[in-house]
């Protein structure tokens, strides 16, 4: 069996101060969740390695990320935060491009103010991963898609990877908006996408893998087989379902395509992507 890979994870140690996106509703994720725990997870559902997902929008994050990717050689990627609207990003980048598991860069664009896509010194930073040959994780809401698809239609070159299929709202239903427009996304060739991130859209205590089979399916029509990875989004998947169980919706929905097919979404995509090194991954 070819290596398997979950493309979206996160790590902390739970500080009210610094998380406080962690709202009541979500107080199961006030604890530590660091990579023991995860590994035992991933193992228990046959994922070997993971990349791991920034969460806070700090120097110190990306410092911290990498650090857990030394001490750990299952998590073979690191996709940090930097200031995009920096004058002093192309410093910042150099020295992070040391560190051979710095794979990528996310801003959690889905908490800033319409038009922020389209912000010159936001541009200018989108440029400046460019030069770093660093892609951008794009996290918005489905409301957001059609500012991520101006920001990638206008780098063509650059690559970039949509989060979470851009989080439609599974809970009311939304389908036809969100689909039209990860069509026009999907249909840049500088995109790729991450099948994650969809139970904790639907409602946590009654979704269906027939409710979400839906959106995955869309999103094969949209991107292919080649431009899709699995991705867990643990620990906040777990607001809805066990690691396994959720991973299980994505590898089930899979089992009617060819081997290569499944092995390029479960790993293959994530390996090419951001060309990562995934020795040591079973160590």
């Amino acid at each position: 069996m070819k290596l398997r890979i979950d493309a979206h994870q996160h790590f902390w140690r739970y500080d009210p101060a610094e998380y406080g996106w962690i709202d009541d509703r979500m107080a199961a994720l006030r604890r530590d969740f660091l990579p023991d725990e995860s590994r035992r997870e991933m193992t228990g559902a046959g994922f070997d390695a993971c990349v791991a997902v920034q969460a806070r929008q700090t120097d110190r994050e990306t410092d911290w990320l990498l650090a857990l990717a030394d001490a750990h050689p299952f998590i073979v990627g690191v996709v940090g935060w930097v200031d995009l609207r920096s004058p002093w990003i192309d410093a910042r980048l150099d020295a992070l491009r040391s560190h051979p598991k710095l794979v990528g860069i996310r801003h959690i664009v889905q908490a800033e103010p319409d038009g922020f896509l389209a912000r010159t010194d936001v541009r200018g930073g989108i440029a400046a991963l460019g030069r770093s040959g660093l892609p951008f994780d794009i996290l918005v809401y489905a409301r957001q898609l059609r500012q991520a698809i101006d920001l990638a239609a206008a780098f063509p070159h650059q690559r970039f990877v949509l989060d979470h299929l851009g989080k439609p709202d599974i809970r009311h239903g939304e389908f036809d908006g969100w689909h039209r427009d990860l069509r026009q996304l999907g249909a840049l060739p500088n995109v790729s996408a991450k099948l994650s991130g969809l139970v904790t859209e639907a409602d946590w205590s009654s979704w269906t893998p027939g409710e979400l089979r839906r959106y995955i399916d869309a999103a094969f029509a949209c991107f292919g087989a080649d431009r899709l990875m699995i991705g867990s989004d643990w620990p906040v998947c777990t607001l809805a379902g066990a690691y396994r169980d959720v991973m299980q919706v994505t590898i089930d929905a899979l089992s009617h395509r060819d081997a290569a097919e499944r092995d390029a979404v479960l790993g293959g995509n994530a390996r090419r992507f951001w060309y990562l090194s995934a020795m040591g991954a079973r160590a």
